[in-house]
């Protein structure tokens, strides 16, 4: 599968990460993972060419577990706030504004 390595974060790995790992997984390889729930492991961060958080204390999180990853890795915090279920119509939107953001500034040739 052509495209980059995107790994969405969230806090259960549920919902927010889950929805936005598949609305690309056409396009690019994904996965998702939560902080609490289906945990990100150090092997996640060495796969990925960036890492979408949700929130900030996420980043923090993923810093504290993972320091030396933490500084090698490209993460983007997109400030979308744990109201959604998996699959939410208006999440589903939100995501895709942000990804439209976010997707010109981490294409690998940029």
């Amino acid at each position: 599968m052509g495209g980059m390595r995107l790994l969405f974060v969230c806090n259960q790995g549920r919902h927010r990460s889950r929805t936005a790992a598949e609305l690309l997984s056409n396009e690019h390889e994904t996965r998702y993972r939560g902080i609490y729930d289906n945990p990100l492991m150090i092997e996640d961060l060495a796969w990925a060419d960036v890492v979408v958080v949700m929130e900030d204390h996420q980043r923090e999180e993923i810093a504290g577990w993972f320091p030396l990853e933490y500084l090698r890795t490209r993460i983007v915090t997109r400030g979308i706030p744990d109201a959604y279920s998996y699959g939410d119509p208006e999440l589903t939107m939100i995501l895709r504004q942000h990804i439209n953001d976010i997707l010109p500034g981490i294409r690998p040739d940029s």
